[in-house]
């Protein structure tokens, strides 16, 4: 990658693709389970797409608003942003360059996904200021990240269905676990500039909570497949993503970063093991 170019592909964290993978899968998941046989590889691949693009402006945002925060905690402080690498000017430049890639991308959709997919802008832009206002800016991003649970379905069926809705409440609950541990790794530098996460909220209760989260996530997971009466494979894999959810909440060492960035990652495998139920499940239908 050229020297000048550095800068934007670290502010759209291409170079850490496990959140491309979350924000991809719940799309996934549901243009799998809303077609008929296996899903549509054009929808597959404008989806994939999308989600590179849309988590890099994500990301983007997130920097912008964040980038005297950022330069106040260890993990974050080499960013872009916070370290001048790409002035603000810049980084607004290059978000209106992937809003237009991703206004591309959502026009090939139905006219009912392209104006349900417009309205995710607005979690977007308003997800990276929950931090300041609430405890739980993580249940902020299980509706901002999940969103593509709703949308896939409508790109497929023109509508939503209940099983798109419990894909996306069961996302939802996903992400409350996962990003929990994810915040714990930063809990120490928000105490001290005044930043609030569920991490901070829970404390020594996390991993209690942390089986609630997975254990509606995983309800939500089997409760979608009844709805949308998809054969047995699709059970399978959610109960292996079940035992990798159960792994994560019993074993996380929430006071070691390395671990709890360890068990985060390990959420691209729960979505792969589902989304791999779904095709075995369509494939024999």
């Amino acid at each position: 990658m050229p020297a000048r170019l550095r800068p934007f592909v670290a502010l759209a964290r291409l170079d850490q693709p496990t959140g491309v993978w979350l924000l991809l899968w719940p799309c996934l998941w549901a243009l799998g389970l809303a077609a008929e046989g296996l899903p549509d590889i054009g929808l597959l691949a404008l989806f994939t797409a999308g989600a590179f693009v849309m988590r890099a402006a994500g990301c983007t945002v997130n920097d912008i608003f964040d980038r005297d925060f950022d330069g106040r905690v260890e993990r974050t402080r080499q960013r872009p942003l916070p370290s001048g690498a790409i002035g603000v000017k810049g980084a607004v430049a290059y978000l209106a360059l992937l809003l237009g890639a991703g206004l591309a991308i959502l026009l090939q959709l139905n006219l009912f996904a392209i104006l349900l997919g417009a309205g995710s802008l607005l979690l977007v832009v308003a997800y990276p200021l929950m931090k300041r206002i609430t405890y739980w800016p993580q249940a902020f991003l299980g509706l901002t990240f999940n969103y593509g649970a709703l949308l896939g379905w409508a790109a497929v069926a023109g509508g939503i269905g209940w099983p798109a809705g419990l894909l996306y409440v069961a996302g939802i609950a996903w992400t409350l676990g996962y990003d929990t541990i994810y915040a714990h790794q930063d809990k120490e530098d928000d105490l001290l500039i005044g930043v609030k996460s569920s991490a901070l909220a829970l404390g020594a209760r996390t991993r209690p909570w942390l089986i609630v989260f997975y254990a509606a996530a995983v309800a939500g997971f089997a409760g979608a497949g009844v709805a949308a009466s998809v054969a047995w494979p699709y059970f399978v894999g959610v109960a292996l993503a079940t035992l990798l959810l159960g792994w994560q909440a019993f074993r996380v060492r929430t006071d070691n970063p390395a671990d709890c960035l360890a068990k985060f990652k390990n959420n691209s495998l729960v979505g792969l093991v589902i989304f791999a139920g779904i095709v075995a499940a369509q494939a024999i239908e």
